[in-house]
């Protein structure tokens, strides 16, 4: 392929949703209207085109074997202070492509269905626009080849989330949600960002290329000073868990489902969160000189898949199990990024293993987020399964692309999630064996597989709520609500092929592997075959939780209530999510709070009394002269008289002696 055409695929990937973006801005309200979704469309399709061109011909010059390359187009210089040049350029290599064909070709589908389901809306055109815009913005994180251009596309896609969670600004849930989220990932910007001044001053560069491509200069960086190579990795994570929704900052995220579903399921399913996993992805070549690092990702990873699972059990908002539910599996994916402090040769595998699971994730978590929209769309907007049940009749499309996706989601076997969730545990299970940290790892291991148990236990109690039971329609919904129309049903059906055959495509014949490790700085990964005994315990995990669920809510419905009532300050623990909003509350926000009030009445009884004081004095100088120019001209002579006078008996005194 020429340099002209990679150069120009290239460019159209982000420049395409960009057009788009602002022709909708132009036109959207005044001309286009409800055809507003049309430009958006054309850009998705144009950047999801140029998105497999790059995956298949420009790196790394498709599915052979081939060395290590990057593509660049080249763009223009953004800033040079001193030693800081920062160019606008684009870099695309394995990971990259990856990560754009995935995006685009998601975003492309999220677009059509959202067609339908913003059908009507007041803001149709805004909602495209900001749709747009977000793409660009995701897609320019990706392209990113330094680390300052990817800080500021990764505040874009912030951004952009914060304009479509808080679409619907007038409600007050949705926009005290866009408030939320943007706080919370302003905390973890705030690592991010002082990690990348550490990474200044270590390598005296912000290019991936000096900074994550010279493998040797990182080796003798970290036998200089280890620990500043281990708070680069820390700093990097604490963004990650931001923007990846990690233990203690995941609040954000189930409360993002106020937004519009088609947004749940782009942003918080299937790209932005997924941000923070391949950054530290990206950034392997330093983490894997910062065992302990690589170790506090993969405890932060399990834990929040824990906390995430144990509260999405007893949600009773479907799109919140959802949420929690890519709260869980995104703390798989750092389980497995940290397992590569388990010894040399895991760490290609450890990245592997959580990119995979990333990819696979994004489809079947897509198709569930849009699936609950539908069930949404025909309930009347009533998204709580206490108030609907028994819709696999009235919704077949729906429930039979729900249950794809489900079961993709908990791991049934030879669908998508089972490969990929397979990846990540036989990695911590190479990682346990370790010795020095094959404890540590073997506790992960433990809580992965519980967690893999519980994903399917919620995953289908969920599904059995909603679909099965008696029919049960709210009375928003009508007598006889209706299946998706074919703009929803599609995008349905195509996810569900994705969530039921993508894993099985590119997962066991090695093919997503073999691709990714064309990445330039990646560590050689071992090769590995199928691990037997780890496919069964997944398939038993999986099969052990659909059952629980089948029998609680399908076989003994009234067992839940019986549960609940035994096990009640339990129950409760996890319905109110375990009180960590509560617990933020009163640990952060109560006092800041405090703190700000008191430096409210500081600024205004102290610092402004002393500065208005200051202010005064020459006031009160003035005072005096001021009342001698009154404009009165008989007073002016009588202070001219008096001067001449005072003037004169001073001269005569002075003559006098």
């Amino acid at each position: 392929m020429s340099h002209e055409v990679q150069t120009l695929a290239l460019w159209l990937i982000p420049l395409a949703p960009l057009a788009a973006a602002i022709v909708i801005t132009l036109a959207g309200k005044w001309f286009l209207k409800e055809r507003s979704h049309g430009p958006c469309w054309i850009g998705l399709a144009v950047a999801f085109a140029a998105s497999l061109l790059v995956l298949t011909k420009v790196v790394p010059g498709g599915f052979e074997a081939h060395p290590a390359t990057t593509a660049i187009a080249a763009g223009y210089q953004w800033l040079k202070v001193g030693a800081v040049d920062v160019r606008i350029d684009l870099h695309a290599d394995a990971m990259s492509a990856i990560m754009l064909a995935m995006v685009t070709g998601v975003s492309l589908l999220v677009s059509i269905f959202a067609a339908g389901y913003m059908h009507g809306d007041p803001g149709y055109p805004r909602f495209f626009a900001a749709f747009s815009l977000f793409v660009f913005s995701m897609c320019m994180l990706v392209l990113a080849g330094n680390f300052l251009m990817l800080f500021v596309f990764w505040e874009a896609v912030g951004l952009c989330s914060y304009l479509l969670i808080g679409f619907w600004f007038s409600k007050p849930s949705a926009a005290a949600a866009a408030k939320k989220a943007f706080v919370v990932n302003r905390i973890g910007d705030f690592g991010f960002l002082t990690g990348i001044f550490f990474i200044w001053y270590t390598f005296h560069s912000l290019d991936f290329a000096d900074v994550l491509g010279r493998p040797d200069f990182i080796a003798l960086k970290a036998a200089e000073s280890p620990q500043l190579i281990t708070a680069i990795c820390l700093m990097l994570f604490v963004g990650a868990c931001g923007k990846s929704a990690q233990f203690p900052l995941h609040v954000w995220l189930p409360d993002a489902m106020e937004g519009p579903t088609p947004v749940s399921a782009l942003i918080h399913a299937a790209t932005m969160v997924t941000a923070g996993v391949y950054m530290v992805a990206r950034c392997t070549p330093l983490f894997i000189h910062a065992p302990t690092a690589q170790m506090v990702v993969s405890g932060i990873g399990a834990a929040t898949a824990l906390i995430a699972a144990l509260i999405a059990l007893t949600q009773t908002d479907l799109k919140r199990v959802m949420a929690y539910s890519t709260v869980s599996q995104l703390g798989y994916m750092f389980m497995a990024l940290g397992a590569g402090a388990g010894g040399e040769g895991i760490a290609g595998l450890a990245v592997t293993a959580a990119m995979f699971h990333l990819f696979t994730h994004a489809f079947f978590k897509a198709l569930l987020f849009l699936a609950s929209g539908s069930v949404m769309h025909a309930m009347g907007d009533v998204i709580d399964m206490r108030r609907f049940s028994g819709l696999r009749h009235a919704l077949p499309i729906t429930h039979l692309t729900f249950l794809c996706g489900a079961g993709a989601l908990a791991g049934v076997p030879l669908l998508s999630g089972f490969w990929s969730k397979d990846d990540i545990l036989a990695v911590l299970s190479a990682a346990s064996q370790h010795p020095e940290h094959g404890r540590y790892f073997l506790a992960i291991f433990g809580v992965a597989t519980l967690t893999a148990l519980l994903t399917a236990f919620y995953t289908f109690r969920a599904y059995f709520l909603t679909f099965w039971g008696p029919e049960k329609f709210p009375e928003e919904a009508g007598h006889h609500p209706h299946d998706a129309p074919p703009i929803m049903a599609w995008p349905l059906r195509l996810l569900a092929l994705c969530a039921v055959a993508i894993g099985a495509v590119v997962g066991p014949t090695h093919l997503f592997g073999n691709y990714l490790h064309h990445m330039p700085g990646l560590p050689a990964a071992e090769s590995h075959g199928f691990h037997v005994g780890l496919m069964a315990l997944s398939a038993v995990l999986a099969f052990a939780g659909i059952g629980i669920a089948w029998l609680m809510y399908v076989s003994a419905p009234e067992t839940p209530a019986r549960f609940a009532a035994a096990f009640s300050p339990l129950y409760k623990f996890s319905l109110g999510k375990l009180y960590f909003d509560e617990l933020f509350m009163v640990l952060i926000v109560v006092p800041l709070r405090l703190l700000a009030a008191l430096a409210t009445l500081i600024d205004k009884y102290v610092i402004d009394r002393i500065v208005d004081g200051i202010g005064g004095i020459p006031q009160m100088l003035s005072a005096w002269p001021r009342r001698l120019h009154g404009g009165v001209v008989s007073s002016y002579a009588l202070v001219m008289w008096a001067g001449v006078i005072l003037g004169a008996l001073l001269m005569l005194g002075a003559f006098g002696q």
